[in-house]
């Protein structure tokens, strides 16, 4: 049986590649309280709560200075 919580590699990993970014990039511009498990989990494709996704999408968006949506982010709901 599948695991519903594991939604593969995300979108999110992706990008943080081509950017050369790391977790410890988004958690340092945070200003909402993310961690670094936060963004592993993120990559990985661990489904997170529409809390935790909209405060990495904040702290991508920026540290890029773009405004990456979240379906270009993550590949779930």
């Amino acid at each position: 049986m599948e695991n519903e919580w594991e939604m593969g590699p995300q979108p999110i990993g992706r990008i943080m590649d081509e950017l050369t970014l790391k977790p410890h990039d988004l958690v340092a511009a945070s200003e909402d309280q993310i961690t670094h498990k936060m963004i592993a989990k993120a990559c990985k494709g661990r489904r997170l709560t529409m809390r935790v996704r909209l405060k990495i999408q904040t702290a991508i968006n920026k540290v890029t200075g773009k405004e990456y949506p979240l379906a270009s982010l993550f590949n779930y709901r």
